[in-house]
């Protein structure tokens, strides 16, 4: 089918596609996905974006058939010139996985665990094209997991899923959707949970899907960075409706949507020195079953106006929305019964030319006149002067000091007779400080030791080799009446807020709660949780509900709050904004470095993104396999990394600019991390090592045989554990 069709036509099209789930026991409608239209052509990519729950992910199941019965969908949705809406699940079972396919967000859950990848790869094989024998469907199987990287093809075939990594699984995810060369693969998130140098493999690997099988691609993510580089165009949905749509170019560099500039100038960004503070978009998106009037973005929007309430605004291209005095004449023309078809809006514009940049927003013009940027139309939180800071850092006081910590855990075998096996080194001798006022960013990828070190850190017992000293007092040496005290200027902000917070306690107790354990005065309790609620930016009046009547954002607020109780000097953050949607995530990195500022915090903060540490980090800690790499100041390490894992990670952190990162060159590492319970010979990150590889024979010796320590360079405070260290401009 898809041979005898012309180059220039579209392949997919969907055309004012609707999705509304019926409410369950007299709760209304959820009308999740409103008026989508989109169309590509065969090698094109369109990337859709928006917060969670704006309808992304229901769009791409209507397409593919795959929501549940109870869904009433309208709209179409055609493949080939053919209407797809109007098959039943039989006849799509034969189109899905052959001519259009996806790749879901958790591979896991995606494949079956109890069949081998290989069992499930002929499957998809075979279940379109009967005449194929089982034998060459497993040889077919080998060809794919090659294609997509993954080693000893020939045996891995055999494995099940829960013996792969979660990159892998992806990997897999990916060989099966171009198994049978289809003409479009809807990609849903498939990047979210993987580490950034994972990602980049998989970025890497869905460009070369797109090139071996010539298919239009639809990715689908939370990620501006992700699609900046990656996609021809670009469709940002809010609350069910697409709200902007055009080349990637334009919609990057020149949006006139309040809603898209928003998400933009939320993001942290690798390749601006300057930090300024990020740009917060308020309150949250509305509720799919209880949309406002008029505009759904209007009560988020700084420069809504009256008339954005009326009606909700069409997709047009700039400058052909109505005026105000028009929209306004409208609305008073239906409310006295001219219009007969009511309030509801108007289809967008019938202009389809993907060339034309539309917006769904009654300023656009006004936008592009002006020249507005999101610093123009939001207005930036004031982050205060921190004299004390810019004081040397020898000066200061050493809140937190680490000196060659070990966390080893023994691997056991046995029911009855447990006996050694062997040992799982996950943190494996590190040293790092944190002055008064800074913070140490410590990251690295999934597995290697962040989290270990916390919780050597928060437990303030004696750790198996090396120290752990808070504010001048050696954890391991102190009597239990003295650990009790010290843990007043220890505190820890999770990374899920809503486990992190009982859900059977109003929000009043849960921050009062710390207070009452360390004897904090009853008659200035509630005073106290007052005016925490106030420090975070949470509504005083709120403190009596539940953990569950808040949203992500505000449950984090609730957390920072809690932690803030005791007036501690050190605060643990555990990846506190990797669960938040990015214009929810600004508000809480600006809140961090209001708080530091105001109340001269020293913070420890875990993450895996590194654009957030870029941010607000003043040092930084790469750890790879239960050791620090690479340490030294933000400017230094960013500017130029001298470790080739370091360099690898900043290399794969894509910049949201589609001009820079589409010159940018990415090092994609082969495979993932070891196992901490095998960490290899000599150099722990040699197996991976981009410039292992270049070295001579001799050289390489070295790195098998002998393992690099912390070594500064140049002199200053920035240290490299590598033999060959040499800085290198990465981003």
């Amino acid at each position: 089918m898809s041979e005898q069709w012309p180059d220039d036509a579209p392949v997919l099209e969907v055309t004012d596609l609707h999705v509304t789930f019926p409410g369950v026991n007299k709760a209304p409608d959820v009308r999740a996905v409103r008026g989508v239209s989109y169309s590509l052509k065969r090698g094109e990519v369109l990337g859709i974006v928006g917060e969670s729950g704006s309808g992304k992910s229901v769009s791409s199941l209507a397409a593919m058939g795959l929501l549940p019965d109870y869904a009433r969908v309208g709209g179409s949705v055609r493949l080939h010139g053919r209407e797809m809406l109007d098959l039943d699940d039989r006849q799509m079972s034969r189109i899905r996985g052959k001519v259009i396919s996806m790749v879901f967000q958790d591979p896991l859950s995606a494949l079956t665990p109890v069949y081998t990848v290989g069992d499930q790869l002929a499957e998809a094989v075979r279940v379109h094209d009967e005449s194929i024998s089982k034998a060459k469907a497993v040889r077919r199987a080998v060809e794919l997991l090659e294609l997509v990287g993954i080693p000893n093809a020939e045996q891995r075939v055999r494995a099940f899923p829960h013996e792969f990594s979660g990159g892998m699984r992806q990997r897999v995810m990916v060989a099966m959707a171009m198994a049978n060369d289809p003409d479009v693969i809807i990609c849903d998130e498939p990047t979210t949970a993987l580490d950034v140098t994972i990602q980049a493999q998989v970025l890497e690997l869905l460009k070369t899907a797109q090139r071996e099988t010539g298919a239009a691609i639809v990715m689908i993510t939370h990620d501006l960075g992700v699609v900046a580089g990656f996609v021809d165009r670009v469709l940002v949905m809010y609350a069910g409706r697409p709200v902007e749509i055009g080349a990637v170019d334009d919609v990057y560099h020149r949006t006139r949507m309040p809603y898209t500039m928003g998400l933009l100038g939320a993001i942290p960004r690798l390749d601006l020195e300057e930090k300024t503070a990020l740009v917060p978009i308020k309150g949250n998106p509305p509720s799919l079953s209880a949309l406002p009037p008029g505009c759904p973005f209007a009560p988020r929007c700084p420069i809504a106006v009256p008339e954005c309430e009326l009606e909700e605004p069409r997709l047009l291209s700039i400058g052909a929305q109505p005026s105000r005095e028009e929209i306004a004449a409208a609305h008073e023309a239906r409310s006295v019964g001219a219009d007969a078809q009511g309030a509801a809006p108007a289809s967008d514009d019938g202009d389809t030319d993907p060339a034309v940049q539309r917006v769904a927003c009654i300023r656009s013009g006004e936008i592009e006149t002006n020249a507005w940027t999101a610093t123009d139309i939001y207005p930036l939180p004031e982050i205060p002067a921190d004299a004390a800071a810019r004081a040397p850092r020898a000066e200061r006081e050493t809140v937190l000091e680490v000196d060659d910590l070990i966390k080893h855990h023994p691997l056991m075998k046995g029911s009855v007779f447990k006996r050694r096996v062997g040992t799982v080194y996950a943190v494996d001798g590190i040293s790092f400080d944190i002055r008064e006022r800074e913070t140490l960013g410590l990251v690295g990828e999934s597995g290697c030791g962040k989290s270990s070190t916390l919780m050597e850190i928060l437990s303030l017992d004696k750790p198996a080799r090396g120290r752990v000293v808070v504010l001048g007092k050696e954890s391991g040496r102190l009597s239990a009446r003295e650990r009790f005290g010290l843990r007043r200027d220890v505190q820890v902000v999770f990374q899920d807020p809503m486990s992190s917070l009982d859900p059977r306690m109003p929000v009043f107790e849960i921050i009062a709660e710390p207070l009452r354990t360390h004897g904090f005065a009853r008659k200035a309790l509630n005073a106290r949780v007052r005016e925490l609620l106030d420090l975070v930016g949470l509504d005083v009046g709120h403190a009596s509900r539940y953990p569950q009547e808040f949203s992500g954002g505000q449950r984090q607020r609730i957390g920072i709050a809690r932690a803030l109780a005791l007036e501690p000097k050190l605060l643990v953050l555990d990846e506190p904004v990797s669960a938040l949607d990015v214009s929810i995530q600004a508000g809480i990195i600006n809140l961090l470095e209001e708080l530091q500022a105001r109340l001269g915090l020293a913070y420890l903060f875990v993450a895996h993104d590194l654009s957030v540490v870029r941010h607000i980090a003043d040092r930084v800690a790469v750890m790879y396999l239960g050791k620090i790499v690479e340490l030294g100041d933000v400017a230094s390490i960013y500017a130029e990394p001298a470790h080739p894992y370091t360099q690898a990670l900043l290399s794969a952190i894509p910049v949201p600019d589609p001009e820079k990162e589409r010159g940018r060159t990415h090092i994609v590492l082969e495979g993932d991390l070891p196992s901490p319970a095998a960490p290899p010979s000599g150099c722990s990150f040699r197996t991976r090592c981009q410039k292992f590889k270049t070295l001579s024979e001799t050289d390489r010796q070295r790195c098998l045989a002998e393992e690099p320590d912390l070594q500064p360079l140049n002199g200053d405070d920035h240290t490299a554990a590598c033999h060959y260290a040499e800085k290198r401009a990465v981003v």
